[in-house]
This record gives C-alpha cells, structure tokens and sequence, in this order.
C-alpha cells in the first residue's frame, strides 16, 4: 500500500549513522486525517509539459485514494494529448515529495473487517504505480526531501527519477509489522548485491547518493537548481529530449555510505533465511552488525520472513509480477495475520511502542514462514 511513512525525528541527521542504527523508538506518522481547503494534486499543463504536483505540505503530500485517482485521471488524459511531451512529477513544500499513504485508515478497515475497502486502495495505487512505469510518455519525478513508502511507488518507478541533497529515501513498513510494496520490492530485488535484503529488512534510510548507488534514483541535481530544471523542461525545445536538459543539471553527490558497507551486508544477508541472517549478524562484535542486529530483534519475525520471502521472489520476475505477489501479501496482512494490526496499534493508536508479535521471536518463526502470505489467494484480483 506504500502506507508507512514512518519518519525520523530527525531526517537531517547523518545517513551513515541513520543505517547502521536504524531507529526503533518514537517515530513520526504521516496521517492523512485533516480537510484539505486547496486540491491536494495540481493538475496543470504549461507548454508541452504536464505538471502533477502533490499539495498536502502539511503532511508531506501523504496519499489517500482520492489524490491517487487524480494522478491516474490526469495520466489518463494526457496519454494520447498530442500537446503534452514530457511529465514532471513534484511535491509541494520543501520537506519531501510524498511520505507515504494514510497508515491510521489501514488500521481502521483492518479492525473492522473491511477487506473489501483495502483492496480498492491497493488495486488502485499499484495500478498507478504500472502505469508510471509503462508510461508512453516521459515521467521525470523529483524525489526532494522525504520520499517513503507510497512515495518511492511513484518516483521510483519513472523514466527519469531526480534526487537533492535534501532526499531520504526509504521502504520502512517492516517498522509496523508489514512489508516493501507500491513495487518497491522490485527496486530492492535489483539493488545491488544484497543491499535489497537490507533496505527491505530493516527499512534503512538512503541518501540522494546511496539513492543513485541503490537503483532508486538516476540523477542528483541541489535543490537550489530545481526551479531553474523545471523552467528548462517548460521551455524544452525539439529534438532536446528532458534526459539530455536533466544532464545539464546533473552533479555527482557525494560518495555513498552504503556502497561502503557493501561486504558486510553482502555477506550476512545473503543468508537462507531470516534465523540465519540474524545468527550471522549476532555472531559479530562490528558496530553495525550488532546495531543492525538489535533492529531486527525488535521487528515483527514475520513482517521480517515475508519482506526476505518478497524481495527474492521479485529479484526474478517483472513489476507487474512483483506488485501481484506485493498485493498477495499485503492483503494476507490485512486478512490473516494480526502483526500489521498490532503493530500501526502500537506506533499511532495507543503509542506504547510495544507490540506484541507472533511469533515473538526470530526463533520462533516456522520454517518457511513466508509460504502462508506468499500463497494466498485474495477474493478479489489485482489486475482485471
């Protein structure tokens, strides 16, 4: 559902830092409860260019269905509009592009039985997300500031996919007991080496250049030259193609951390399953294994198992493939098992930070604790 924007108190802090700890205390949840006076999409055409803006800021452009169905309308629109060339994707605000989906509505059709309503909000974002991705014409999405969850299924998956200095990027819904969706785990499954297991795991925060490094972004522009990227996109002149105008724009971030720590992730992620995973990681007296090791120790076990189960089934297949196996186990979450419930319970409703999962341990998971969600049938189908 690309529903956990699960943020931390302090994004601007060291990425570095951000990955090797990743915070299991308070966090921040972007709801999508307040009436919004404004439009919450900005659907306009400016020349050749068709300009969809997010306008929550409040709540860092959260998604709910009604701005997911103006995004996909205008798309619509503009697929066979000989007037409109190139699509820029942006987010209104300075402090990111979108943070995700409405978690404390989740909760609520979850606890009341409303499958049915659930899967209308996943049918209809993953069909956005395809939609992006095979779109005729080409997307350039800015990823600036925090991009999670709902938000990497849309900038993640455009032709041209830009990032700042100011971008946090993650998949973190392991974080309430869930798992990488929106096709995010069609990003992970191609990251290098076993970065996908460890992004998807333990819902670490990338940079704008772990972002490049990771396959999640192509191109790293500052923020101060956004507007001066936008006006050239607005005044593209043939046969100038918005590849070679984001070029003029490109710089080469910073090295990235993640790249850094490539061999001890490679190394204990590669493992068979998530008991020895964790074995591996406990088994070391490195800072970041043990701090890694300590994050996962406090995630739903089969929040973990089904998230490790899904990003290597996805490593095979397409995005239309990845999203139908995303849809089979989100909505096993929504229907079969309590740790999804229990663990938005446990960030946002009663926010003791306690969830109670079961099983409780990484020991205690089943053999191929995957298998249940990975199998499951929902009544009704995501495609057709």
């Amino acid at each position: 559902m690309g529903v956990l924007p699960i943020l931390p108190e302090n994004t601007q802090s060291s990425a570095s830092t951000e990955r090797r700890n990743p915070r299991t205390g308070p966090c921040n949840v972007a709801r999508v409860t307040d009436i919004d006076a404004e439009p919450t999409v900005l659907v306009r055409t400016e020349g050749a260019l068709g300009r969809l803006t997010l306008n929550r800021p409040k709540a860092i452009n959260a998604l709910d269905l009604d701005m997911i169905g103006q995004l996909t309308a205008a798309l619509d629109a503009w697929r066979a509009d000989t007037d409109i060339d190139i699509v820029l994707l942006d987010g209104a605000g300075d402090r990111g592009l979108c943070a995700g989906g409405d978690v404390r509505a989740l909760y609520d059709q979850v606890t009341a039985g409303e499958a049915q309503r659930t899967a209308d909000f996943f049918r209809a974002e993953y069909a956005l997300n395809l939609m992006i991705s095979e779109y005729p014409k080409p997307i350039v999405a800015i990823a600036d500031g925090i991009t999670m969850g709902g938000g990497i299924g849309l900038a993640g998956h455009a032709a041209i996919r830009i990032v700042t200095e100011r971008s946090r990027l993650a998949m973190p819904e392991t974080r309430i007991g869930f798992t990488p969706d929106v096709g995010g785990t069609y990003l992970l499954g191609r990251s290098p080496g076993r970065l996908g297991e460890y992004l998807g795991l333990t819902g670490g925060i990338m940079t704008a250049a772990d972002a490049v490094y990771a396959g999640f972004a192509d191109h790293y522009v500052p923020s101060q030259r956004l507007d001066d990227l936008r006006e050239a996109l607005r005044n593209r002149a043939d046969p100038t193609s918005p590849s070679e105008l984001v070029l003029l724009f490109d710089e080469t971030p910073e090295a990235s951390a993640l790249a850094g720590e490539r061999a001890w992730i490679d190394e204990f992620f590669s493992a068979d399953s998530m008991g020895e995973i964790a074995d591996r990681l406990s088994a070391r007296a490195e800072v970041s294994a043990s701090a890694t090791a300590a994050t996962l120790a406090e995630l739903s076990p089969t929040g973990l198992a089904v998230t490790l189960d899904a990003v290597r089934e996805a490593r095979e297949g397409t995005l239309r493939d990845a999203l139908i196996g995303e849809y089979r186990r989100v909505m096993w979450f929504a229907t079969q098992h309590p740790d999804l419930a229990e663990g938005i319970r446990a960030q946002l409703v009663d926010k003791d930070r306690s969830p109670r999962w079961q099983p409780a341990t990484i020991a205690e998971l089943a053999e191929d604790a995957g298998a249940g969600a990975r199998g499951y049938v929902p009544e009704t189908p995501l495609f057709g």
